[in-house]
């Protein structure tokens, strides 16, 4: 591992399976997310693919198994040991929904100055966010007056100023075009190049130009 570096925090998961309602929404995942890579969790609807990612989010409980993080060299840490996702405290992960996460009353400018008072250091990487996303032609309108691209964009944002190492991501290409869709590829390749991870879930074809691991969700056999 490179010492320039910024994240060296990986993620493992052993067995991790999920239910809702008494109805198994997956079973036996088992996966490593290394430091510096990215992870393609692909898989029909239904098979899970949300609820892997709110359930590593710490936003849904496990049935059984294990999601560790662990740093090259050193101890592994379960996610629900590190410290709550509080604004004077940082967690190992964000997570970026379906949900674009913004208020329609709110320009963007207000949303990245509200995010960098969240993440400790945010303030640092305001002006890198809007960079990564091209939020300057429409960063002082309100949310409710742009587009649903544009909101998408002004959402993942807070990717950058959160300054987490590792990222989960369901379907973050909703609504942009091919031209945001490559932005989002050269952030989420510029993040592995300092030694963050990302655990995308998409059925869009995301425009990596870099090898990527393919995580197969898939509902378990039904029982006779």
């Amino acid at each position: 591992m490179s010492e320039s570096r910024r994240h060296n925090l990986g993620l493992r998961v052993e067995g991790l399976a999920a239910a809702r309602g008494g109805r198994v929404i997956f079973e036996s995942a088992s996966f490593v997310l290394e430091p510096g890579a990215t992870l393609l969790l692909k898989g029909p609807n239904g098979a899970g693919k949300t609820t892997l990612l709110r359930t590593l989010a710490g936003l849904a409980p496990a049935a059984r198994g294990t999601a560790e993080t662990y740093l090259d060299g050193g101890p592994r840490l379960r996610l629900d040991e590190l410290p709550a996702p509080r604004p004077d405290r940082r967690a190992a992960s964000i997570y970026a929904g379906h949900a674009d996460g913004v208020k329609a009353s709110m320009t963007g400018v207000e949303h990245l100055r509200f995010w960098a008072r969240l993440y400790e250091g945010g303030a640092d990487r305001i002006e890198i966010a809007a960079g990564a996303f091209d939020l300057a032609p429409f960063v002082h309108l309100r949310a409710g007056a742009m587009s649903a691209g544009q909101r998408r964009r002004l959402g993942l944002a807070r990717l950058v100023i959160s300054g987490k190492p590792i990222w989960l991501l369901d379907e973050p290409t909703a609504a942009m075009d091919a031209v945001a869709a490559a932005r989002l590829a050269a952030l989420i390749l510029a993040h592995n190049a300092e030694g963050g991870a990302a655990l995308v879930a998409t059925h869009d074809k995301l425009p990596i130009e870099a090898p990527a691991l393919i995580l197969d969700a898939r509902p378990p056999a039904e029982t006779q």
